[in-house]
């Protein structure tokens, strides 16, 4: 479903990504780990065609991202670790704005957005200006939009960043459950108890290259240790 071919990106002198090489199936829920600059979010940024590559390719549901970009983007959904929203609009004008940009049916649209506004608890917000809002009822409308188009891929950037328990803890059943239903989950995450909890694959990152990739248990057996997630990652970070 998500496939990088040998992708490197560069800024100047600067490498942040290199020779990535990385396939996601579908319905599979992977976790992207690494320290501070590591190329996480060099990497996110290039899946969701925000940066293109300096060479290499990546092909989200066997498309070429950037040959195909205006398909791709009909199925993904990036969920940025900072809600960007437009402030003047309530939450019911931004789904009818999403409603618009992907050319949805009004009906099926209006059924969709009110399912979503109470699946999060947004219902009581929904006619209030964006602005005004706190930044985790924000965060909440974000997540709730990325669903909104029924998309096959979603992107996630620190997806628990100012939720409360509660809302956290919804926010990991619904991503669990809708990748049992087939959906792609690419989360770039520090909360490594969040990536332990949640992860069917974990690919580690440290200076632009994946050093890391596999099932909790696999990624066990590179180190011959046992441990948590949070154990293992500092042994391979460390001596790598």
């Amino acid at each position: 479903m998500i496939s990088l071919k040998n992708v490197r990106k560069t800024f100047g002198d600067k490498i942040a990504v290199e020779g990535l090489n990385l396939e996601i199936k579908k319905g599979e829920l992977f976790t992207f780990l690494g320290p501070n600059a590591a190329g996480k979010t060099t990497t996110i940024k290039m899946i969701t065609g925000l940066l293109r590559p300096t060479s290499g390719e990546i092909f989200i549901s066997g498309m070429s991202l950037y040959k195909q970009s205006e398909k791709v983007k009909k199925i993904v959904s990036y969920i940025p670790d900072f809600p960007y929203l437009y402030e003047k609009l309530t939450p019911i004008e931004m789904f009818m704005f999403f409603k618009d940009i992907y050319e949805m049916d009004v009906d099926l649209a209006k059924t969709k957005m009110e399912e979503l506004l109470e699946l999060f608890d947004l219902t009581e917000y929904k006619d209030i200006l964006i602005e005004n809002l706190s930044h985790g009822i924000k965060q909440r409308i974000v997540i709730a939009l990325s669903f909104f188009h029924d998309p096959d891929v979603i992107v996630i950037d620190e997806p628990m960043v100012g939720l409360d328990p509660k809302t956290a803890k919804l926010v990991k059943t619904v991503l669990k459950e809708n990748s049992k239903k087939g959906i792609t989950i690419f989360l770039s995450t520090h909360q490594l108890g969040v990536a332990q909890e949640l992860a069917d694959r974990i690919g580690i990152i440290n200076e632009g290259k994946l050093i890391a990739c596999g099932t909790l248990q696999e990624i066990a057996s590179l180190v011959e240790k046992k441990g948590s997630l949070e154990d293992l990652f500092l042994e391979i970070t460390e001596n790598k």
